[in-house]
């Protein structure tokens, strides 16, 4: 089929004529299918743009231009520029910038840094009022994370005493604390 002859069908196509639809559909979709096939990379995808491309071409045949070029262009035009559309649909959007204000900052604002040093003060000078073995077990305990084994090796005393230790000082810092 010449470039003139799809011009005809192209052209008959803007005047609703079925059957001229129907050779036209014949004569390009093998075409337009590997268009759409070559963009999508998905063959369900190709086959349901291609009816898509069909009916943006029997809805838009009244905008085609006829001249010297060829209307395979056209037609491949629409296919391509319908392909790359359905790419694009299938990405998430780009977030709007002003839902970025509803994000929270997970790190403590300046009124909580505050307030988390003057409680670290507190605990500091709470630690400072215990023994100084025992400030050092609980420092290693719930500070550095050190197990009540290795704390009780450390200072020479049996698992129970440290255990005890701890408990006690954790008191002690409870009741400092609360003055």
């Amino acid at each position: 089929m010449t470039p003139q002859d799809i011009t005809k069908l192209i052209v008959r196509t803007s005047m609703k004529d079925r059957a001229a639809f129907d050779l036209l559909y014949r004569q390009t979709s093998a075409k337009l299918f590997g268009v759409c096939l070559r963009v999508l990379n998905d063959r369900g995808d190709a086959e349901d743009a291609l009816q898509e491309v069909f009916v943006k071409i029997w809805t838009k045949a009244d905008r085609f231009a006829v001249s010297d070029l060829s209307p395979i262009s056209w037609l491949v035009a629409i296919a391509r520029n319908h392909a790359i559309d359905r790419i694009r649909a299938r990405r998430k959007p780009a977030a709007d910038i002003d839902a970025a204000l509803d994000v929270a900052d997970p790190a403590p604002g300046p009124e909580a840094l505050v307030v988390a040093g003057g409680e670290s003060e507190r605990i500091h000078h709470c630690l400072d009022e215990l023994e100084k073995e025992r400030a050092a077990a609980v420092r290693g305990a719930y500070l550095k994370g050190e197990s009540y084994a290795e704390l009780a090796e450390r200072h020479g005393v049996p698992l129970n005493t440290m255990r005890t230790w701890l408990r006690r000082s954790l008191l002690k810092l409870r009741e400092c604390l609360e003055r």
